[in-house]
């Protein structure tokens, strides 16, 4: 659940940015903790023909990572 109008629409922002380059999971819960992952990103082998378009967003995207938004 979101708290803030625009971390909704930042999430649906970066998974639609992101999907072609991998796998993008919003609004994840973290087992270990009573928190959640705003956007959880696993780029896939091939994701690397939207690489110039996204600039920096793809190399931060570059492996696994989490984005707190």
């Amino acid at each position: 659940m979101t708290r803030q109008p625009h971390d909704q629409f930042a999430k649906e922002y970066l998974e639609e940015l992101l999907t072609s380059l991998g796998k993008v999971e919003t609004s994840k819960d973290v087992k270990s903790e009573v928190r959640e992952i705003d956007v959880w990103f696993v780029p896939t082998a091939s994701s690397s023909s939207n690489n110039s378009e996204l600039g920096l967003l793809a190399k931060m995207a570059a492996t696994s990572c989490l984005f707190e938004l």
